[in-house]
């Protein structure tokens, strides 16, 4: 990563027993920033905690040393260094002196985007959320360049307090070819936002700091005149924005409904729900936990529904190895946390209740990286069977019977068909570790409580109107078909392949039965050459499931659809 920061520009408004000592600390470029308050000593923040500068106190002669040295500050306390990314916050007294410098580092780092680059090229709008200094500005100033140069579209940045595109008026280079709109007032950047549709034809727009309902509404209008938005807000999760009132809107809204009793009792739920008011302004969502550290939500609207109905919610972590490659890992998250709470109040955070490590699934050719497959240890007692392992390239696949609770069906019966068609099922008698339930119909329609139990674990149900062999048999069938593999001999289908092959086909595999049997949704595969694409032709074929195959440009896409 290339890092542009100015620090000696910085370095220079600060008085002499604060200078020296930092210019030859030898943290000096990790610095966060340089604290001055009067009375008190100069302090440095790093990233491993703050050190005391010298033990001189600051006095008034200081603090106005380096306020001749920096433009006037604006109506947000805030100035800057000219031509330089660097924020120069004050403190006042109740007389308006000013008492207290936070004087914070900017940087340019190029390349910081790259764990999650394949984003931008879906044309999706992006919010960035997290808590402040984990570096979302950093971010969005990358993805500012990268649209702007890279993609060559027209993009502008509402630049409130000239934290993206530097103080002055000549923007910082770090931006690439993207004009940047100054905003006179903070409470004047909704106005700012929708001048910038109106009169310059943007393509993208870059919004920091969205934090008020205006700002909020201006960033749906703009997203339903078909402009692509880039904004940060905080909040650590993506319930934080949804718990807040007044960021709410960025992701749809939420509205209390009243159902009907017959609707209720068809949902399992009460009468009284939340529920999502519209299409959000932002398709996509990025929670940024440390800078090497992301969950992505790439159907924000889906995730949304999904928090609200208190359901089971997938997360897609990404990391960066120490190899320098990039990491993806899908998580289950439980939600149910928030549906109880009526109110829109602090806590609850996201819990991670059981993880899914799988081969990485990115929806973009642009990521250049090493892709990785990592399987979770939690999972080796689940996956028991059908062990497969290539030798000579050490890779690692397993696959694990379905766990079938039965409900009114006499038990034997349904050993006894599995014996008999040498079917790849377990029973299990807690419905919680069941992958599936098999039920009389007449006996199901009135057990409300595994109804509810089902839907809260999005476990499937299995009905038949009688319990003959046939019948079990075809349901078992059912169930294998849509949620396991088809049988066939998975190692002679692997023999004498090659790495590259090998990890296009377990990729294809876990895709389609992770996602595409279970959640019931399509996926796009990573991009692979000719012969490749042929082996994963032949495998979706095996599932009896569809595909789609096409080029776009140079990229070769490759996506599975659900039955």
């Amino acid at each position: 990563m290339l890092i542009a920061d100015d620090l000696d520009k910085l370095l220079d408004i600060l008085p002499d027993f604060v200078k020296s000592p930092l210019n030859l600390h030898p943290n000096k470029k990790f610095l966060i920033e340089v604290v001055m308050d009067l009375g008190r000593k100069p302090e440095a923040r790093f990233p491993d905690g703050p050190e005391y500068l010298s033990n001189v106190n600051i006095s008034w002669y200081d603090l106005d040393f380096c306020i001749k040295k920096i433009p006037n500050f604006s109506s947000d306390n805030r100035s800057g260094i000219e031509c330089t990314l660097h924020r120069i916050s004050s403190i006042k007294n109740r007389k308006g002196n000013i008492i207290g410098l936070t004087c914070r580092v900017g940087r340019a780092i190029f390349g910081t985007i790259s764990i999650m680059r394949d984003l931008l090229y879906d044309g999706k709008s992006i919010l960035l959320l997290g808590k402040p200094g984990v570096g979302k500005t950093t971010a969005i100033r990358e993805i500012t360049r990268v649209l702007a140069d890279e993609m060559e579209k027209r993009v502008v940045i509402i630049d409130t307090s000239n934290e993206i595109a530097g103080d002055g008026d000549i923007p910082h280079p770090a931006i690439g070819r993207a004009r940047r709109m100054q905003v006179a007032r903070p409470e004047l950047q909704h106005q700012v936002m929708i001048e910038a549709v109106e009169n310059h034809m943007p393509e993208v727009i870059i919004i920091d700091e969205i934090g008020t309902e205006l700002e909020a509404l201006a960033a749906r209008t703009i997203a339903e005149r078909g402009v692509q938005l880039v904004g940060t807000a905080h909040g650590n999760y993506l319930q934080s924005v949804i718990k807040n009132p007044i960021l709410s809107d960025l992701i749809g809204g939420i509205q209390y409904v009243t159902l009907g009793d017959d609707e209720a009792k068809r949902r399992g739920s009460q009468k009284s729900i939340l529920e999502r008011k519209a299409i959000p302004a932002f398709q996509v969502a990025v929670e940024i936990h440390q800078r090497n550290n992301l969950v992505i939500h790439e159907k924000v609207d889906q995730v949304v529904d999904q928090i609200l109905q208190g359901s089971i919610i997938s997360l897609q972590r990404r990391k960066y190895s120490c190899d320098g490659s990039i990491f993806i890992e899908c998580e289950a998250s439980d939600s149910a946390d928030f549906v109880t709470h009526s109110k829109f109040s602090p806590g609850s955070n996201v819990k991670i209740k059981k993880k899914f490590s799988h081969v990485n699934l990115l929806s973009s050719s642009y990521n250049s990286s090493r892709r990785t497959a990592n399987f979770d240890e939690k999972l080796k007692n689940r996956l028991v069977v059908d062990k497969y392992r290539s030798k000579s390239k050490n890779i690692f696949f397993d696959i694990s019977p379905i766990s079938l609770y039965v409900h009114g069906i006499n038990i034997q019966q349904i050993e006894a068909t599995i014996n008999k068609f040498n079917l790849s099922i377990s029973l299990t008698r807690d419905i919680v570790k069941a992958d599936s339930i098999l039920a009389l119909r007449s006996s199901i329609k009135h057990d409300s409580k595994i109804r509810q139990i089902a839907k809260f674990k999005q476990i499937v149900i299995y009905t038949i109107h009688n319990n003959t062999i046939s019948n079990i048999a075809r349901a078992l069938k059912q169930m294998l078909t849509l949620h396991k593999v088809s049988k066939f001999d998975w190692d002679k289908f692997c023999l004498d392949r090659s790495q590259l092959e090998l990890e296009a086909l377990l990729e294809t595999r876990i895709a389609i039965e992770r996602i595409v049997l279970i959640q019931k949704q399509s996926v796009e595969l990573l991009p692979q050459i000719y012969s490749i694409r042929g082996l994963q032709h032949q495998l979706i074929k095996i599932y009896n499931l569809k595909y789609y195959s096409s080029v776009v440009g140079s990229k070769h896409r490759l996506i599975i659809y659900p039955k």
